[in-house]
């Protein structure tokens, strides 16, 4: 066995030699080099910062932001009595506290969690050695290590996992919770609502705190929005540029993802791309399916872009260069006329149930084909609420009132039922005081309309 050559291993080290007893020190300046680099401190890039002058869309405030957001989340806990909220979803995360860490993958894998004290800190137990990802956020008060009791970790010993997971959430509550032993939760298995209650700790309806923090934006989350939403329809005329007899359905649409991380944006959330017969019905996943001339593609971005914030587009396109069919040009009509009335429903102070009462819906052959909503709420994600078509309510179907600061996406899919394709179109709405403002610009297909 060859020895290695001395002088190689931490040649690129700042400090040298290596000590035993420098482990903090190093520690503490790993973590303050890694938060300097952060994402959130580099920011987006030359493209999407043009892109956004050019706009003429302003940087949001992001201490003031962040601090509103916090507000809001201990507001709600106040009025519903809980000591704090636990949070595993990555997106509630990403609210409280303007963090992030593999969204994806600790969506499916819980090693993340927060707890928001009502009148106390915020303490995120993240994952190993992850200190350096919230430094950035002024909100994140103290950083614990997760402790992950799924399967993946534990194995046959979850039950022992879970306790020590659960004590950890019992001492946090114990320092801040004012004596307080009723918390909210998002997300979590029944091993640990057990193991909490076994501790004295009652958990409720986490996913009401948040979805309620998060309806009404502030001016800076609709700039986070408005930015988000340019960056995804530069994106989308990328796609649109690339769209040509020949090329694929998986083709074109990592165009579309594409476009969306070079700006910094973060991930898409379904595969809604479909072409020709495939678009009839909806909700067909992306394919290899090569897409023909005079076929009609349609699409919902469903994309998680810069901030973290959602541009929820729908478009439906004509491939090629020919002219369309009168049963296209008819389905496109039908779709656009749709969302055009439906947005000028939308008022401050308008219920629910009378929107959608009011609403244009499908002709009567497109209706059993229609989309399952009319209008729903849009934030860092899909948020409350879901509006689904009159005929469709029930008496377990929440009512509400439209307010100042919501921001919904209005729906349209019209394809004939049996027929061979259908149109998909969606535009995302902010509710002002007056009335409201179409946030989505990217325009529609000429040809289709008949322009």
């Amino acid at each position: 066995m060859d020895t290695p050559a001395k002088g190689n291993f931490g040649r690129h080290r700042k400090i040298m030699p290596f000590e035993p007893g420098s482990i903090d020190d190093l520690r503490e300046q790993a973590r303050t080099k890694a938060a300097s680099l952060n994402q959130h401190i580099l920011g987006y890039g030359a493209q999407a910062e043009a892109e956004w002058a050019a706009a003429g869309i302003a940087a949001p405030d992001m201490p003031a932001m962040r601090a509103y957001r916090l507000d809001r989340i201990r507001a709600e806990l106040r009025r519903r009595g809980y000591a704090g909220v636990l949070l595993y979803d990555p997106v509630n995360i990403r609210h409280a506290t303007d963090s992030t860490n593999m969204q994806l993958w600790v969506a499916h894998n819980p090693t993340r969690h927060c707890f928001v004290a009502t009148d106390g800190p915020v303490v995120l137990f993240d994952y190993f050695s992850c200190e350096h990802l919230s430094d950035h956020s002024g909100i994140v008060d103290e950083v614990r290590p997760a402790v992950s009791w799924m399967y993946l970790y534990s194995g046959e010993l979850t039950d022992m996992k879970v306790e020590r997971w659960a004590q950890g959430i019992a001492d946090v509550v114990r320092e801040h919770g004012g004596g307080n032993r009723r918390i909210a939760v998002d997300h979590l298995d029944h091993e640990g609502v057990d193991a909490l209650a076994r501790l004295g700790i009652s958990a409720g309806n986490g996913e009401a705190i948040m979805e309620n923090a998060r309806l009404i934006k502030s001016p800076d989350e609709i700039l986070c929005m408005r930015r988000s939403i340019v960056a995804c329809e530069a994106a989308m005329a990328e796609m649109e540029a690339a769209l040509r007899p020949g090329i694929s359905e998986n083709e074109l649409w990592a165009e579309l993802h594409r476009g969306n991380i070079a700006r910094g944006g973060e991930w898409i959330e379904t595969r809604l791309l479909s072409s020709g017969p495939r678009t009839n019905p909806w909700f067909q996943e992306c394919s290899s399916r090569v897409i023909e001339a005079g076929d009609l593609v349609a699409f919902d971005t469903d994309l998680i872009g810069p901030y973290g914030f959602c541009a929820d587009l729908s478009r439906t396109w004509l491939c090629g260069e020919g002219k369309p069919t009168d049963e296209q040009r008819e389905l496109y009509r039908i779709a656009a006329d749709q969302i055009a009335y439906n947005t000028a429903l939308m008022q401050p102070g308008m219920g629910f149930r009378e929107l959608v009462e009011r609403a244009a819906v499908p002709p009567p052959d497109c209706y059993p084909a229609r989309y399952g909503v009319l209008f729903h709420g849009v934030g860092l994600a899909d948020e409350y609420p879901t509006l689904p078509h009159a005929s469709d309510w029930t008496a377990d179907t929440p009512d509400g009132v439209l307010e100042p600061g919501m921001v919904l996406c209005v729906e349209s899919y019209i394809g004939r039922l049996g027929g061979h394709e259908g149109v998909k179109i969606e535009e995302q709405i902010l509710i002002t005081e007056t009335g409201y403002e179409q946030l989505s610009s990217y325009p529609l297909d000429e040809r289709l309309l008949g322009g």
